[in-house]
């Protein structure tokens, strides 16, 4: 039998941001130990601009015209920092908690769904330590 092993990932949630609050909801995430990685300039993108394009034509596509006011909006990843994590273990319920809360306090800033999808392993900034 072969298995295929999954390459090393983390869970983040994909949201569409509108540019005049994603300084402000960045910081509000940082705070609560939650970081917002642009699609763009994701350091896991070979080519972040036509991934970011890519993103954010299917979550507008999948809407069907709903999310129409997010086209140009930026779409970002949101993980989360370590101290929700906990070894191998599953992120807490409260963490998914706290990223929901967090975006729906952004109302019609932000664009969601309630879910996680899983990417290459987003690395800390220089001079971060978990």
């Amino acid at each position: 039998m072969l298995f295929v092993r999954r390459a090393p990932h983390e869970n983040v949630a994909t949201v569409l941001v509108d540019p005049r609050v994603l300084a402000d909801l960045e910081l509000t995430l940082m705070a609560r130990d939650l970081r917002v990685w642009p699609v763009r300039t994701a350091p896991t993108c070979m080519d972040g601009p036509r991934m970011a394009f890519q993103v954010r034509r299917r979550l507008l596509m999948k809407h069907r015209g709903d999310w129409d006011l997010a086209a140009d909006w930026t779409p970002v990843w949101i993980g989360f920092g370590p101290s929700w994590q906990n070894g191998d273990e599953p992120l807490p319920w409260s963490a998914h908690q706290e990223l929901w809360q967090a975006l729906d306090s952004y109302g019609e800033h932000v664009r969601f769904h309630r879910r996680l999808g899983g990417v290459r392993r987003l690395p800390l900034p220089k001079g971060v330590h978990p």
